[in-house]
């Protein structure tokens, strides 16, 4: 069995950074996790990381590096699953130096040692280009969106555990792909939720941009609600969202035409929490002030997007949202035709 690395990439030996082993009747080979932030497994020529298993779906998982340096395993609904230490993944499943990662009948070694930022950077930016960007936080306009799966715990309860990782694990891989075709990509994975970033300009957050974040979450929606006719779910699945928009320390680790940003500050904590505010609101998206105040120049109207003031954990006092079905998002999406 041969494992080859997209853009032939030899096998590197005796890693400084993290790798994984591949155990084959042969011998075992390391490969680097190095040089990108995101390595896809399968037995299509178009993943990172080709094997060629029967028992492995042609896009089968994804190991993606955040940029607090954890490795994730991501399923992509493959048919057999994806295992780590011997349990399916289900969901998004930080991993840890020396865990065993199982594909059809191929099994890897995920190692972690210890290593600088400098290891992390992709091998053609120079050594000093690294270093600015492994450091570089600087205070921009951005929009956080929050999307959390509803009535996770209760499916886990009624759903079989392939039917399950196979259903959940579409859902992270179209997510993906949906956040991605709407200029954003996956943030982070928590849980059975996903956070994405879109940092807008110093000039402010354009219409078009704020329109295009709008048309992700509905067609996050849509995608989540047409899961059940592909896979026997005990009911239909639904998402929640929060968006948020206002500054924050943006960080960028990474570097190339995808840069790892990450945000930090109270605008991303707020987005989680207007996430969490439509389950008490009983509806589907829950917005901030300025993110409202944004969509108003595109025809947005309280009639839509129904003001409420909401207390959210670790706020003192009452703070204001925006709420809507997405019935109504998608009303308000028709307008801009």
């Amino acid at each position: 069995m041969s494992l080859h690395l997209w853009n032939s990439q030899s096998t590197v030996t005796g890693q400084n950074g993290p790798y994984l082993v591949l155990h084959t009747e042969s011998g075992n080979r390391q490969l680097s996790l190095v040089g990108s932030n995101c390595w896809t497994v399968g037995r299509s020529d178009d993943n990172n990381l080709v094997i060629p298993d029967r028992w492995i779906s042609r896009n089968h998982a994804m190991v993606q590096c955040m940029e607090t340096g954890e490795f994730y395993l991501i399923d992509l609904g493959s048919r057999n699953g994806s295992f780590v230490n011997g349990r399916r993944v289900s969901v998004p499943v930080t991993l840890q130096d020396g865990d065993l990662l199982t594909f059809g009948q191929t099994e890897l070694r995920f190692y972690c040692p210890s290593t600088s930022p400098a290891l992390l950077r992709p091998e053609h930016t120079p050594a000093h280009e690294a270093t600015v960007t492994a450091t570089l936080h600087m205070r921009r306009l951005i929009s956080v969106m929050v999307v959390d799966i509803r009535d996770f715990t209760v499916m886990t309860r009624q759903t079989d555990e392939k039917v399950l990782s196979e259903s959940i694990g579409t859902w992270f891989r179209c997510a993906g792909e949906i956040i991605g075709e709407y200029g954003s990509w996956v943030d982070k994975y928590i849980g059975d939720a996903v956070m994405a970033v879109w940092i807008h300009s110093p000039q402010g957050a354009e219409p078009r941009e704020m329109l295009q974040i709008t048309r992700a979450i509905s067609a996050l929606a849509k995608m989540t609600s047409q899961l059940h006719k592909r896979f026997p779910l005990p009911f239909p699945l639904r998402i929640g969202a929060g968006l948020n928009t206002g500054y924050a320390m943006v960080g960028n680790t990474g570097s190339g035409d995808r840069p790892d940003y990450t945000a930090l500050g109270d605008t991303v904590n707020a987005a989680f929490r207007f996430e969490s505010s439509t389950k008490q609101l009983g509806l589907d998206l829950a917005i901030g002030e300025t993110t409202y105040l944004h969509l108003q120049q595109l025809g947005a109207t309280e009639e839509l997007f129904k003001r409420y003031t909401v207390t959210m954990k670790g706020y003192e006092t009452p703070i204001v949202t925006h709420a809507s079905s997405f019935s109504d998002l998608d009303r308000f999406l028709k307008m801009q035709h």
